[in-house]
């Protein structure tokens, strides 16, 4: 088959993949100078950084679906976190997190005394949680509803208690509202409310004890390079730079071209993999949902004369008051006057992201996607922000930076992010699961979708874990075309 791939992001470079595994004939379609999307660098002179994710979870899940791609794993080194991280609380307190569960629970009696058991019992309840969600949903694509709704389904759906949140399945396990938020926050990842995301989302903080929270060599960006090479070294694949789709041909109820500023060119099948809720500026015939979109980022990229080797490549700066940081957020979407933030520094394990001696490092807020922030001026609001970061765990670091480059919701959404947010569509109840977009999206043969906003939802292996469930479908679905076109032809 001929099949046309609207995006080069991680989910189109992967889709891509697999269908070429298949024998497929790929075109893949860009609209920017370079694949990679959200995945790529920030370079300045000899510094480089992550764009955007940072965080390797699921390391196996990630590997695996490298290998069934083609990516055999002696051609990238994942790198273990050890620590994974630390929190910094506002109180003074500084809670560390480990990769196994033994030290954990030293750590959790340690700062929080009395905590031992329940982190325990939800490490033991969190192993039957992870298999559930992940056989059960992570696996699988939910393109006809039925499928989704099963006695066996409901059963492992009531497991994963859809109802509560993150935060009331945690005040099962902990007294402490400072242990409660080490267990929350990683809703964030997602660009999901830590006090109201569903509470099938505690996998995450799970899965970071039980598999470990990994950095890829070279950073996340290095792995689109990768992919690209071993794509464009199969036979009948091309890729398209600066080449935006203008329009889906859609021909009695089937996708059938793409139609650039080139002309029309025609395919046997289509796959999106741009953000999703923009598929109706090139579907003009079909009313797209009015989504929820992720939480927004302050991003700022620093190059510094040093490397701070006494401190983890991930840390955690808790505000005075995260609930209200939350709120201004995900509710009252105003710009938060004492956020809480994420540093990455991967200078102290990986030497070639900046000249010798030095580093870089990156620094996230979360904030408001959407425009109800106007972005523009927030000088004295970053430098409050450094001056924190500088007073807790960065002596000296106005001095050391010797580039600094922020990027605000306005720039996200300029480059496509919808509303700015840096996550795709919100992991809401109801934009999760079996409500979320499909990797077929609509009654329309021939269509396709992969990508942060597509069931299973966002994280670097998830998205490649959508890509997969995209091309099998395909698969799925050519297998029954085929079958069908040969039972007229014998009838006939």
């Amino acid at each position: 088959m001929k099949i046309a791939i609207i995006g080069g992001g991680v989910g189109g470079l992967m889709s891509a993949l697999y269908l070429t595994k298949q024998g497929h004939e790929i075109v893949l379609y860009e609209k920017e100078h370079k694949v990679g999307g959200r995945l790529t660098f920030v370079e300045y002179g000899e510094y480089r950084i992550d764009e955007g994710p940072t965080i390797v979870l699921l390391p196996r899940m990630f590997q695996d679906l490298l290998s069934q791609a083609g990516i055999s794993p002696d051609r990238y080194e994942l790198l273990l976190c050890d620590p994974l991280y630390t929190i910094r609380y506002p109180d003074g307190t500084v809670y560390t997190k480990y990769p196994d569960a033994a030290r954990q629970a030293d750590e959790v009696e340690r700062v929080f005394p009395g905590e031992r058991e329940g982190f325990l019992k939800f490490m033991e309840e969190g192993k039957s949680r992870f298999a559930i969600g992940k056989s059960a949903f992570l696996e699988n694509a939910f393109v006809r509803k039925a499928d989704f709704w099963t006695f066996q389904n409901i059963r492992n759906l009531l497991e994963l208690k859809p109802q509560w949140t993150v935060k009331k399945l945690m005040a099962q396990y902990f007294r402490d509202e400072r242990l409660r938020l080490a267990y929350t926050l990683q809703a964030l990842y997602i660009g999901g409310d830590p006090f109201n995301a569903p509470a099938m989302y505690s996998l995450v903080p799970f899965s970071e004890h039980e598999h470990g929270v990994h950095y890829l060599r070279g950073g996340y960006g290095s792995l689109i390079p990768l992919l690209a090479e071993e794509l464009q070294a199969r036979p009948g694949t091309e890729i398209r730079l600066n080449t935006p789709v203008e329009q889906l041909v859609i021909e009695e109820g089937r996708a059938t071209g793409v139609k650039t500023a080139a002309g029309t060119e025609s395919f046997d099948a289509v796959l999106f993999n741009g953000e999703f809720p923009s598929i109706g500026s090139i579907l003009p015939s079909r009313k797209i949902k009015d989504f929820e979109a992720s939480s927004g980022c302050v991003l700022v990229y620093l190059g510094l004369d040093r490397i701070y080797h006494d401190v983890n490549v991930h840390q955690f700066f808790i505000g005075s008051d995260y609930e209200k940081h939350m709120k201004q957020v995900f509710q009252t979407k105003e710009k938060p006057d004492d956020p809480a933030f994420y540093t990455f520094h991967p200078s102290i394990i990986d030497d070639s992201l900046a000249p010798p001696g030095k580093g870089v490092l990156y620094m996230l807020i979360p904030v408001p996607s959407g425009s109800d922030v106007k972005w523009g001026d927030e000088r004295e609001w970053l430098d409050a922000i450094l001056e924190r970061a500088e007073a807790l765990s960065f002596p000296g670091l106005k001095e050391a930076t010797e580039w600094m480059e922020v990027r605000t919701p306005t720039e996200a959404e300029a480059f496509g992010l919808f509303k700015g947010g840096s996550f795709g569509i919100g992991p809401t109840l109801f934009q999760s699961g079996v409500f979320r977009p499909q990797v077929k999206p609509f009654p329309i043969d021939g269509l396709y979708a992969a990508g942060a906003s597509i069931h299973p939802g966002g994280g670097i292996p998830i998205v490649m874990q959508g890509a997969k469930l995209a091309a099998e479908q395909m698969a799925k679905d050519f297998k029954k075309e085929g079958s069908n076109r040969y039972e007229r032809q014998a009838s006939i």
